[in-house]
């Protein structure tokens, strides 16, 4: 039990067992020279011996500890918070003499290795960013000559779900519902066409054209189902005779990690790397969840450990009543901005469809999905969603009397915020899901590596903010 104690804790412990330790055996041995006073003698002096003591003894073991936790627990604790930085979550963290200069050579020995790591890390940076850029330029010339071809691209796995689509599949998708990697086909097209394309021989070559019908049964698209086996299938829609506004900046997006085969785990028991997470935040008229409302909110979707680019929406929202000026100073949304601007029933229900099956971060959710709660009704929907709040993986990471402002968290992980981008939702989302990048290394080098377990230790930091996974968490 000790051992999942942090060092700090386990030393002031340490030093409290120490005291009352000492108490205890001076009032034994006062105690038993008192009963061996001849003759009886007044219990008085040895009383107050022993409280001279006992207040003497914790007062001087408490400076003792004192200089012990500013001197030597708190530079361990900070040396190995920046090693394990460097060596998890890739950040430079400045190792400097000052930090432990009571710790002999500990100091020039973490900064030795933290430079070995960084020249190491740097090489290998140099030699793959030569290929990288060829890669990420092949990637832009492919999703080009795809967007001049009268045909959207969809690549499901054997599961059903979206596993890659082009510029124009995503047009399509996003006129039906928000394009995303692992939502099921049939949240989109209707299931029972697709089953009965995929139910024909692949023997003759008309027999993969089918009828695509979208799930309002608005449009029927003509298309093609190429079947890869255990892969999946690739479907090629003809836009011949549909008129769509593909955006050639959104990128070719895909996850072939998502063409394996994976059993449907309870949330709880799923691995960190593997969560589905969307990363949002609101601007609001003023800081009451009561009495102000969401003028913006954007949000942007993390799969498999990394942001999916192509994956985001930003959109202004009409509250319905003025923005404060104060608020506005803060973050630069006016009435200009959202007076012609869809209400959050609207805006919410989309934002609803981006997060769907997934697990919503934000900092300081409490917040903004409080926001969220406040217009269920209006929406229409429930938000039910697991939530995870940076604020408390913070804490969880860098212990409870670290600075968990988003700006602080940035500043730790290295995360660089565009001071045009400070307190607009996009800016903050993005850094928001950057750090929680960096954090999850960070959680899993300390033995968490399920959702479930993470639950569990930011509970432990509820005092810190409201707990909004209600019964979710498991013992």
């Amino acid at each position: 039990m000790l051992a999942r104690l942090s060092l700090r804790l386990r030393i002031f412990l340490f030093f409290g067992f120490m005291a009352a330790g000492a108490v205890a055996l001076a009032g034994v041995a006062l105690a038993f020279g008192w009963s061996r006073a001849e003759p009886a003698i007044s219990s008085a002096p040895f009383t107050t011996a022993f409280l001279i003591f006992a207040f003497l003894n914790v007062g001087f073991l408490t400076a003792i500890w004192f200089l012990f936790d500013e001197h030597v627990a708190k530079p361990i604790d900070a040396l190995s918070t920046n090693l394990l930085l460097r060596a998890q979550a890739g950040v430079d963290a400045e190792i400097t003499d000052d930090t432990a200069r009571y710790l002999g050579d500990l100091a020039p020995a973490a900064r030795a290795v933290s430079q070995a790591m960084n020249a190491s890390s740097e090489a290998i940076l140099s030699n793959a960013s030569p290929e990288t850029e060829r890669l990420r330029a092949e990637r832009h010339r492919l999703t080009s000559l795809l967007s001049e071809i009268p045909i959207a691209t969809l690549l499901v796995n054997a599961m059903g779900e979206v596993v890659l689509y082009d510029a124009q599949a995503a047009d399509i998708l996003a006129q039906i519902a928000p394009p995303r990697l692992k939502a099921p086909l049939s949240e989109y097209f209707d299931p029972a066409s697709f089953e009965e394309a995929k139910s024909k021989p692949q023997n003759s070559t008309d027999d993969s054209v089918f009828a695509l019908m979208d799930i309002h049964h608005r449009t029927t698209f003509t298309a093609h189902l190429k079947p890869l086996g255990d892969d999946g299938d690739m479907i090629f829609i003809d836009l011949e005779h549909h008129e769509i506004d593909a955006d050639n900046s959104r990128p070719l997006v895909f996850d072939f990690d998502l063409l394996e085969n994976r059993d449907e785990a309870d949330i709880h028991d799923t691995p960190l790397s593997e969560l589905s997470l969307v990363v949002f935040d609101t601007e609001t008229t003023g800081l009451s969840v009561e009495h102000d409302a969401i003028v913006q909110l954007a949000a942007l979707r993390i799969l498999n450990g990394r942001i999916i680019e192509g994956e985001h929406m930003d959109a202004f929202v009409n509250p319905n009543r003025p923005i404060s000026a104060a608020s506005t100073r803060i973050h630069g949304v006016t009435d200009a901005h959202v007076a012609n601007a869809p209400q959050i029933a609207e805006v919410g229900l989309e934002f609803h469809k981006f997060a769907a099956n997934a697990v919503l971060v934000a900092h300081n959710a409490p917040f903004d999905i409080g926001f969220l709660r406040q217009q269920e009704q209006k929406i229409g929907v429930k938000w039910d969603h697991p939530v995870l709040d940076t604020v408390l993986l913070s804490a969880v990471v860098f212990g409870t009397t670290a600075d968990h402002t988003l700006d602080a968290l940035c500043e730790r992980l290295t995360i660089e915020i565009p001071s045009e981008l400070r307190h607009t939702a996009l800016g903050d989302a993005r850094a928001t899901a950057e750090a929680v990048l960096k954090l999850l290394p960070l959680l899993q080098g300390k033995g968490i590596a399920t959702f479930g377990e993470l639950l569990l230790e930011t509970r432990k930091h509820r005092r810190l903010l409201n707990d909004l996974n209600g019964d979710q968490v498991r013992a």
